[in-house]
């Protein structure tokens, strides 16, 4: 008599699936690995050669502090549980039926890859875009190298008030001096490099008090070698719900601060202006020959609801303004998975806690999870998915134990676990099986860091952290090209 293995035992780990290479997707792996009651093996997916995801493409290559949380996921990648496999898009080179064939477990951290549109006339006029375009295109996203942005213009829009907005801000108006020694993409730092651009305007629906900017991002904006940050004294009276919600936030307390002390300081002669209009919410953009040339906005008065939510509404009262570029950072949403429940509305994936429902309110779809923004909109920051991450771990574990897994309908999957791996080891009838007799260039952690080495030693000959290479099939030439010559030295 064979006796099947506890699903979850040495013997038999759990075989996870996570979609999703960036913050979420590792903080998951690591919760997963950190556990020692569950025996497990993982598989991380990304659409891009590269992990790390939004560390890679949106944080500002001037945050490169913030960056450094990738040795924290590169000590994940070289548990033997782990293999990474770049370059593999979820519905074109794997479907999802397939996924569910190979793996007991699925979860799914693929952030939120569009943005909201503001809904105005105008909005689709050339010159306007969304903030997610230009930080894809000054960080060497391959989606987005070949946007262009016309920097000859002297004014420019920036509608938000949320980090990426600043994010925006501070890249059009910092000096060539201070982003050259960042890992700013080659391509932007010489558009930037030739920028006429002399004044950005920040246009904030509500006001100082609701702004979703941390305190770190405005002071910086304070420090710029080139420019001087605008702000107008009056906009800093608050209402009496203003001043009430302020008090009870140490962040938006900060905030205020040092708006004050920068509508003190007011202009010094600065070659550049960064001007914040609060309370202004945009209702037209307008153009010239098919290009934006400006944008009409509408005042707005600020009132409490009965929730204690801080609202605004409109006035009446119209301005103008003379730009040549907008760039809209008013929220973000997930984009719809094939064969993967997706609720419109929010722009996530429905879920309870992480795990996944089939709709909205409805029922759990089992052995499947999410993680990070697609489990809970876009909010938080990095850090953030580190707990949100360690919920849906935990769920997943109890389902494990409670035997409320869909487990590999194909019955390969034990076969798959008498061995852990390492640096990507081939096991005979796993997804690589699958993914090689399709013909798909995967790309493993090792392969990865090939790629990494070639990056930062391009860097170091100019001094940058690194020199991002921002085409697909340049990566994969390097790859091939460097693995071969290590093939041919010498044993």
């Amino acid at each position: 008599m064979t006796l099947t293995a506890r699903l979850g035992s040495s013997s038999r780990p759990v075989k996870i699936a996570i979609i999703g290479a960036g913050p979420s997707g590792f903080y998951a792996a690591g919760a997963l690995l950190r556990q020692k009651e569950t025996h497990v093996s993982i598989d991380l997916f990304d659409r891009l050669p590269t992990p790390y995801g939004l560390v890679r493409y949106g944080v500002a290559p001037d945050h490169q502090k913030i960056k450094s949380v990738t040795r924290i996921y590169e000590r994940t990648m070289k548990d033997r549980r782990v293999r990474y496999f770049g370059n593999v898009d979820l519905g074109s080179d794997i479907t999802h039926a397939e996924l569910k064939s190979h793996y007991d477990q699925i979860i799914y951290a693929v952030g939120a890859q569009s943005d909201k549109k503001l809904g105005i006339p105008g909005e689709d006029l050339q010159g306007s875009f969304s903030a997610t375009e230009f930080v894809a295109w000054y960080n060497g996203h391959p989606d987005f190298r070949h946007f262009e942005f016309d920097l000859s213009v002297e004014s420019v829009a920036v509608i938000g008030v949320g980090n990426v907005a600043m994010d925006v801000t501070r890249i059009l108006a910092k000096s060539v001096a201070e982003l050259e020694t960042t890992d700013i993409t080659d391509y932007a730092l010489e558009e930037l490099r030739e920028s006429n651009v002399k004044r950005i305007h920040i246009f904030a629906r509500r006001g100082p008090v609701q702004a979703k900017f941390t305190n770190p991002e405005i002071k910086e904006l304070g420090e710029l070698e080139i420019a001087d940050v605008i702000v107008n004294p009056a906009d800093l009276v608050l209402d009496d719900a203003s001043q009430a919600e302020m008090e009870g936030d140490r962040t938006a307390r900060r905030n205020m601060e040092t708006l004050h002390d920068l509508a003190e300081r007011g202009a010094t002669g600065k070659p550049k202006q960064i001007i914040f209009h609060f309370l202004r919410s945009p209702t037209e953009i307008t153009g010239s020959g098919g290009a934006v040339s400006a944008m009409t906005t509408e005042k707005n008065a600020l009132h409490a609801t009965e929730t204690g939510y801080v609202s605004c509404r409109g006035i009446g009262t119209y301005a103008e303004y003379d730009v040549g570029l907008v760039f809209r950072s008013i929220g973000y949403r997930g984009v719809p998975i094939p064969g993967v429940p997706f609720f419109d509305r929010w722009g996530i994936i429905p879920n309870e806690k992480g795990r996944v429902t089939a709709e909205h309110g409805g029922a759990v779809v089992p052995g499947e999870y999410t993680v990070g923004w697609a489990k809970r909109g876009p909010t938080g920051v990095i850090g953030t998915n580190k707990p949100d991450a360690g919920e849906t771990v935990k769920l997943m574990l109890e389902d494990v134990k409670n035997n409320a897994v869909a487990s590999s309908p194909d019955g390969s999957a034990a076969a798959n676990h008498r061995g852990l791996h390492t640096g990507g080891e081939l096991r005979p009838g796993d997804i690589t099986t699958l993914l090689q007799k399709r013909g798909v260039a995967f790309v493993s952690f090792a392969d990865w860091q090939i790629l990494e080495q070639i990056e930062n030693e391009r860097g170091a000959l100019r001094g940058q952290p690194r020199a991002k290479i921002t085409d697909v099939d340049e990566m994969l030439r390097l790859i091939q090209s460097a693995k071969k010559e290590a093939a041919a030295l010498p044993s």
